[in-house]
């Protein structure tokens, strides 16, 4: 399965829905990536596909300074899990990836 590409995220917070794209790129069986929102463009760490489990992790500073962890299962081009930031509550998340000819 390949989950490179450009996904365009929401994530349902307390604080409402936050919008974010996320490029996903696969070399040589190791991923990596970038997420964009908020005004802010931060690198994804410890990117890992198992299966159709896609993990990763991010730092964002907006609208508040948090450590993200991300856990979504991929199908096809759409995704849905949870973000969570330390102890608060997971917060749902959905995605669709692009179509080719946008990335």
């Amino acid at each position: 399965m390949s989950v490179a590409g450009i996904w365009d995220l929401a994530v349902a917070t307390p604080i409402g829905t936050i919008k974010a794209v996320v490029q996903l790129r696969e070399e040589g069986g190791r991923f990596s990536g970038v997420a964009r929102g908020t005004g802010e463009e931060v690198p994804l760490r410890d990117v890992a596909l198992d299966g159709d489990r896609l993990t990763w992790r991010q730092a964002v500073t907006r609208p508040l300074r948090l450590n993200l962890a991300f856990a979504v299962t991929v199908d096809g081009d759409t995704l849905a899990g949870t973000s969570r930031a330390g102890r608060l509550p997971a917060s749902k998340v959905t995605g669709v990836r692009r179509a080719a000819v946008d990335r």
